[in-house]
């Protein structure tokens, strides 16, 4: 299963964890796992094209960690999405990924 954790401070997205496989399906085949990656790689990739210093990241074969740097509306807003999008995975896949 994929663990999503998600760490905010004072109502401001500070951190966010995801680890795991999803075991959906086989490694390279399965969509929840591709599905989650798309969403957190987009985010990353979108939020470091219009600031290179509002986050950081570490990718790994465990998964991948984004501490969040910056509290500015676009920044938070775009946490806020990929959030979004990860709990309506995990409404849709509630045995391979979830979102604390």
């Amino acid at each position: 299963m994929i663990s999503v954790k998600v760490v905010k401070e004072n109502g401001k997205y500070r951190k966010v964890t995801i680890l795991g496989h999803a075991m959906y399906d086989d490694y390279g085949k399965d969509i929840v796992c591709s599905a989650c990656s798309s969403i957190a790689t987009t985010t990353v990739n979108g939020l470091l094209s219009l600031d290179s210093q509002c986050i950081s990241y570490m990718v790994s074969r465990k998964g991948m960690s984004i501490d969040v740097k910056s509290t500015d509306e676009t920044t938070q807003k775009l946490i806020h999405n990929m959030v979004s999008l990860l709990k309506e995975l995990e409404g849709n896949y509630p045995n391979n990924i979830e979102v604390k």
